[in-house]
């Protein structure tokens, strides 16, 4: 969940100016993965393949334990990755959070926009089921967290956020990230534009994941999904919608359609508005 405003660029350097020195982490390869059948054999693998403090490993493992109780993670892989997300790099991106990176809220990152829950985030990327290798487009980078999530399941991430500051303070995070060890994050590619209109130049994508609310699916989006392609997307009026796995069908004429599911079975999820540019000014889409 996010919304846009306009940030200052002062803002932006303070931010950045604040966030502390990384340490030096070993990469882990795609074909590795951490123990899950208990907290002590998860905290000593990652300490002797991945080299993070006890303290973010604790407060990751026990999130993890209620995501997978709540069903939100269901597969190894998608359990894999949340297991090998560090939240707590992205919520550094505003100093005031950075130690909330684990709570089951919506974190304040500034410029206008929220670090989305882990639970909400864990289901909607169940839900996308991504394979290794997959091309998957996400709208609204944000924080930076789930694009992050989606780097550890394939190494053909993209990833559109509309606020310019926001989107070279988030670049900013990978770029060290990738050079303290986190070597799966070279995988995501960013761009600063309106994420309506999708990544054409990247096109088609097998996955699409939007993390704001619309009334409506963007038809460039949809155009920009492979058949049989799966997007993830919150539909409805402002701060009432349903989050919707919609798979795109093209039929042998070539005519296309559409089936959705509800994701949460019919639950409202009060998403912030979809924005986009107008004139040159970022407003929400149902600023008509």
């Amino acid at each position: 969940m996010r919304r846009a405003i306009k940030g200052g660029v002062a803002a932006l350097f303070v931010a950045l100016l604040a966030m502390p020195a990384m340490a030096q982490f070993k990469p882990i390869k795609p074909e590795q993965s951490p123990p899950m059948d208990s907290k002590e054999s998860y905290i000593a693998w990652m300490k002797a393949n991945r080299g993070e403090s006890d303290k973010w490993l604790n407060a990751r493992w026990d999130r993890f334990v209620h995501v997978v109780r709540n069903k939100d993670l269901w597969t190894d892989k998608t359990k894999r990755a949340f297991l090998l997300t560090p939240r707590e790099v992205f919520a550094a991106g505003n100093p005031a959070v950075s130690q909330r990176g684990y709570e089951h809220a919506f974190l304040d990152m500034g410029f206008g926009v929220t670090m989305s829950g882990p639970h909400l985030q864990s289901r909607m990327t169940e839900v996308i089921d991504v394979k290794r290798g997959e091309k998957v487009l996400e709208i609204g980078t944000g924080s930076g967290t789930q694009a992050g999530y989606l780097s550890e399941l394939t190494d053909k991430v993209y990833t559109i956020e509309i606020i310019a500051p926001l989107a070279t303070r988030t670049r900013g995070i990978y770029d060290k990230a990738i050079a303290a060890g986190y070597e799966e994050f070279k995988g995501i590619n960013t761009k600063q534009a309106d994420g309506y209109y999708g990544w054409q130049e990247a096109a088609p994508f097998d996955k699409i994941i939007v993390t704001t609310g619309i009334d409506h699916i963007p038809p460039p989006l949809l155009q920009q999904l492979k058949p049989g392609g799966i997007m993830v997307i919150p539909v409805g009026p402002p701060g009432a919608q349903r989050v919707l796995k919609v798979i795109k069908q093209v039929a042998a004429d070539g005519a296309v359609s559409v089936t959705r599911e509800d994701i949460y079975g019919g639950k409202i999820v009060p998403f912030v508005p979809f924005t986009k540019l107008v004139d040159g000014e970022i407003k929400g889409t149902h600023n008509k």
